[in-house]
């Protein structure tokens, strides 16, 4: 397949108005599923690049190739999806070349796979064990790189409603994997379960890991915004420096940033967590008002306790509630970025007051300056869209998640599909496929 040049040089242009433009070009991958939205895996291992997808049959599918190729090489897996857009993929190249997959999971048996030779898609076997413990009821596997070069597995057991975080270590002599605690680290103790951003490792040193918890699957039952940090993975303490047992569980007061009630409007997957010019974390996320309305906040650790800020002023609710997958969300806050003169700077997009931006006073949490970027809807409301007649596809994107890149050149993946369907099948004719397509740009 061809690269189709998409920022090129014209010929018309001057030498010096070309060289001050980056460059862009894609490159076809395969025909995709199109029917909901499921997330993709893009890894960067250099001098080889892979994506792992669902094909237009719904079957899970490696692509690999040489930088310096434009040729794929495809590897169909034994693992077919249905309509859950839970089921994303998680890929992973280890340190000796082995290629780590796993998805296609939403409570269900662990689905592993790992190549027997460095590189090689062709030798993927399937695993169906890791330690041989609750992995019965699987979702959100993840792999992640760990203190001293460690490969670590995180996934939730159980469900929505009811589930515990496991996180297992990879032992690269017998190429067998452990519990890297003998502990879940979040335990829903049968009555809820946590839904984390993170563990990811910070300016500071520290892995800061965010969570909400939530008592049922319906998504209105999210509460109680929570924080913890560690050195190592294994040993866990509070924003101000006190250690917690693990596992953690709801008890654990001591790690609430903000105690948000069920149907308070906090959502998983609205919270973030960025950092001022002092390395101090600034959490950002959304909730109700005393109105009702959904309003963005911050906050920051000082003076022993979580000091919380109010950014905006909205007339708007998001009442969302209900199981399965609710597509895109009308609301994203993003993390905290230090900017000049003690500030910092919160982005956000919103289905109804469009694109802006607010600059914060890092120590006061004040807003100082807010900038309205489009005042249009930039982003799309999925659950509204109940009539099939007015469907339409909207674009998804994979960042390359690979820590072996060019210096010059970044990747991404983008398609279309669908809004979700609540994670079922959705009524009518069959959906079109898509086409996934490889995204270089030179720097």
């Amino acid at each position: 397949m061809k690269w189709i040049h998409i920022l090129a040089c014209a010929a018309l242009l001057s030498a010096t108005g070309c060289a001050s433009q980056p460059q862009e070009r894609t490159l076809e991958v395969d025909r995709v599923v199109a029917d909901f939205p499921v997330g993709f895996s893009l890894v960067t291992a250099e001098p080889y690049q892979y994506v792992a997808y669902y094909d237009s049959a719904h079957v899970m599918t490696v692509a690999a190739r040489r930088l310096d190729e434009d040729r794929w090489q495809y590897q169909k897996l034994p693992s077919k999806i249905g309509w859950d857009t839970h089921n994303y993929i998680a890929m992973k190249v280890d340190r000796e070349g082995m290629i780590h997959l796993s998805g296609n999971m939403h409570a269900t048996p662990l689905v592993y796979f790992r190549t027997e030779r460095p590189h090689d898609i062709t030798s993927f076997r399937e695993i169906h064990r890791m330690t041989g413990q609750n992995e019965s009821r699987v979702t959100y596997p993840r792999f992640m790189d760990g203190p001293n070069g460690t490969l670590i597995f995180q996934y939730r057991d159980g469900g929505s409603g009811d589930g515990n975080m496991i996180y297992n270590q990879y032992d690269y002599t017998t190429h067998q994997w452990s519990r890297l605690l003998d502990t879940p680290l979040l335990d829903g103790e049968g009555a809820m379960n946590a839904y984390p951003i993170g563990p990811a490792m910070g300016p500071d040193g520290y892995y800061h890991m965010l969570w909400v918890w939530r008592d049922t699957p319906d998504c209105a039952t999210n509460h109680h915004l929570s924080y913890a940090r560690s050195r190592d993975m294994v040993h866990w303490e509070s924003v101000g420096g006190q250690a917690v047992t693990l596992p953690i569980t709801i008890a654990d007061s001591v790690l609430w940033i903000d105690p948000i009630p069920v149907r308070g409007g906090i959502i998983n997957g609205a919270e973030d967590i960025g950092f001022d010019h002092q390395n101090r974390p600034l959490v950002t996320y959304y909730k109700y008002d005393s109105a009702g309305n959904s309003q963005a906040y911050v906050a920051r650790w000082r003076d022993d306790r979580w000091q919380i800020a109010q950014l905006s002023d909205w007339n708007y609710r998001w009442d969302f509630q209900g199981y399965g997958s609710l597509g895109t969300f009308p609301i994203k806050i993003f993390p905290a970025r230090p900017q000049d003169d003690g500030q910092v700077r919160i982005d956000y997009r919103h289905s109804q007051y469009g694109t802006g931006y607010w600059l914060v006073d890092e120590e006061s949490l004040q807003v100082v300056a807010h900038e309205t970027q489009n005042t249009e809807a930039d982003v799309q409301n999925d659950i509204a869209q109940e009539n099939p007649t007015e469907l339409r596809k909207y674009p998804r994107q994979a960042l390359d998640e690979g820590t072996s890149l060019p210096e010059d050149r970044t990747y991404r993946l983008e398609w279309e599909t669908y809004p979700a369907n609540r994670d079922r099948k959705r009524d009518g004719a069959p959906v079109e496929p898509s086409t996934l397509r490889l995204i270089e740009q030179s720097r």
